[in-house]
């Protein structure tokens, strides 16, 4: 009986403490996008580094990194967490359009026609772009 009282203690603790570090993860993307509402980027950078230590499929966390980078104009960092953030999700039509207009600015024709491809397949939030996008595009074109 003694046993079966400690076993269901253990167990008790174990989800215990597993909900608690579920929450804690949970807690560090949502700070980190109320300090980056509040334009403290730097505070909500961290978080999300942290968040992607915990979550490393965060997508999230991902997009705002590249949105900070985007703000410090560190155009190298911005691409490669929009890069992190399409290979965990193809389809979010955000992180393309922030993709396309590196890529415009790089003068990399192929790559923008690329994208422009696959944004034209998945736009939801960022259709109303997509002749913004043609646009600068069209003045890309050699």
């Amino acid at each position: 009986m003694k046993k079966t009282i400690f076993l269901l203690k253990i167990l008790i603790l174990y989800f215990y403490i597993t909900l608690s570090y579920a929450t804690g993860q949970q807690s560090y993307l949502n700070k980190g996008i109320e300090l980056y509402k509040n334009k403290q980027f730097d505070q909500s950078k961290v978080l999300f580094e942290r968040d992607l230590v915990f979550n490393p499929k965060s997508e999230k966390s991902y997009l705002y990194l590249a949105k900070i980078f985007n703000k410090n104009e560190n155009k190298e960092e911005e691409e490669i967490n929009l890069n992190n953030v399409l290979l965990l999700n193809p389809k979010n039509d955000e992180a393309l359009y922030m993709l396309i207009l590196i890529k415009i600015d790089q003068s990399d024709y192929k790559g923008v026609e690329k994208l422009i491809k696959q944004f034209s397949l998945v736009c939801n939030n960022f259709c109303s772009k997509e002749d913004e996008i043609k646009k600068k595009f069209n003045k890309l074109t050699p």
